[in-house]
């Protein structure tokens, strides 16, 4: 079989060439209020969201998580918050865990969105309508969550609150495929999560519901 590239360390780490591995579940934020006259990073969870995020508190492997990292948006911020408090697990907000920035558009409506959306991923090298690039914004993902990987205290699996943009191309990436809307969540409403192992970049499974 070759040689032995892992050592196991403890039930959930393992070394390669002297860096812990560690599992990080990446979960996308579910519902949100919707107001266009707020900027869309400053979006809070809708009270059905809050309510959908608390669905995970009833899997096992939340409670083996070591550490919660999230976005700086209020939307992910309080997904991450609603599991800390639960599980006294101390959150960490990391900037570059954001959405792709859109503050060049702002707001739009449902159809307007969605067709924006479409560009972004055929295009990945562009920025569509002042957008961030998806290619710049899959760089940043992948760099955040490698980096809470190499850095993160202890050996236990890592939890991240995030975005259903960022997560579809961290999965295109962990998957080795090109960037393609193909491989985002199912449905629209977010709330979705999956399991990869960094800083390695293998991916255990992908999209599941936090509603079971």
């Amino acid at each position: 079989m070759g040689q032995l590239l892992w050592e196991t360390d403890q039930a959930f780490g393992c070394k390669r060439n002297g860096v812990m591995a560690r599992r990080l579940h990446f979960i996308t934020h579910p519902e949100v209020v919707i107001d266009p006259t707020v900027p869309v990073p400053q979006w809070p969870l809708s009270e059905h969201g809050r309510s959908r995020m608390q669905r995970l508190l009833s899997r096992d492997w939340l409670w083996e998580v070591g550490a919660i990292y999230c976005s700086t948006e209020p939307k992910a911020i309080d997904g991450a918050t609603i599991l800390s408090e639960a599980t006294r697990v101390p959150v960490h907000t990391v900037a570059e865990l954001g959405e792709n920035d859109r503050s060049a558009t702002g707001y739009l409506p449902p159809a307007d969105f969605d067709a924006t959306v479409d560009a972004f991923f055929a295009r990945p090298s562009a920025s569509v309508r002042g957008w961030e690039c998806a290619e710049d914004a899959q760089a940043r993902i992948v760099r955040a969550v490698t980096h809470i990987a190499r850095t993160a205290l202890g050996s236990g699996p890592l939890a991240v609150v995030s975005h259903g943009g960022v997560g579809t191309l961290l999965l295109c990436h962990l998957q080795g495929q090109p960037i393609s809307r193909k491989a985002e969540q199912p449905g629209a409403s977010g709330g979705h999560y999956f399991l990869c192992h960094l800083p390695e970049g293998r991916l255990i499974h992908g999209w599941r519901s936090i509603d079971g």
